[in-house]
């Protein structure tokens, strides 16, 4: 019997790490600290060694031979928030939040 405690121990705790790591990479953790590492020309790469690469592209074009595209960051700790990067020809030009409206949260 103590030996079927252990292996659910291990499995449970493999299972909390795995489910950890998954839903590290879909949120990010929107510090200052990170964001006052962020300026703006930083390539993306730059930007995305600071935040990690938990972002989602929510918008490419082509706007005068610029190309444009913004990476969402969803904060891990707030649902609600949003953190969007706008890259100019892959140099970050600006970035801002957008909050959700209370009843429009969905949760994955």
């Amino acid at each position: 019997m103590h030996m079927k405690n252990f292996k659910f121990c291990i499995l449970s705790a493999f299972a909390f790490l795995f489910l950890n790591s998954c839903v590290s990479t879909r949120f990010a953790d929107m510090t200052s600290e990170k964001m006052n590492k962020l300026e703006l020309g930083m390539s993306k790469e730059q930007v995305t060694q600071i935040l990690g690469i938990g972002y989602t592209i929510a918008e490419k074009r082509i706007q005068d031979s610029n190309e444009i595209e913004v990476l969402s960051y969803r904060d891990r700790y707030r649902n609600d928030e949003f953190y969007l990067f706008l890259f100019k020809n892959q140099k970050l030009e600006k970035w801002y939040r957008e909050l959700l409206p209370k009843d429009n949260i969905e949760l994955d």
